[in-house]
């Protein structure tokens, strides 16, 4: 698993627990189905801005470089967006 980092990060407290919820995250979206942060939060029971945190991570390199696709749902005034991933070949998350 790649390395989390951030002025809040402790390896010691937070290792596990984020790189168990990016599988979670990656393991829901890798079937390339559009989903709200509240429908993903409803899968996998993480806070929604755990999510956008973790979909903002799946796009980088390290942690596979996925495409991960934003667009509005519905009228885009209302601010609603819906999310979906397309797994690169080289990720090994969720194995």
């Amino acid at each position: 698993m790649p390395a989390f980092d951030g002025s809040d990060y402790d390896p010691k407290y937070d290792d596990v627990r984020l790189g168990k919820q990016i599988t979670r995250i990656y393991n829901t979206m890798k079937d390339g189905v559009w989903r709200t942060l509240s429908e993903i939060e409803e899968i996998t029971d993480d806070p929604q801005a755990s999510i956008s945190a973790q979909l903002r991570h799946l796009r980088k390199q390290r942690f596979g470089g996925h495409e991960v696709d934003k667009r509005p749902r519905g009228d885009r005034h209302m601010g609603l967006f819906e999310y979906r991933l397309i797994p690169s070949e080289e990720s090994d998350l969720g194995e």
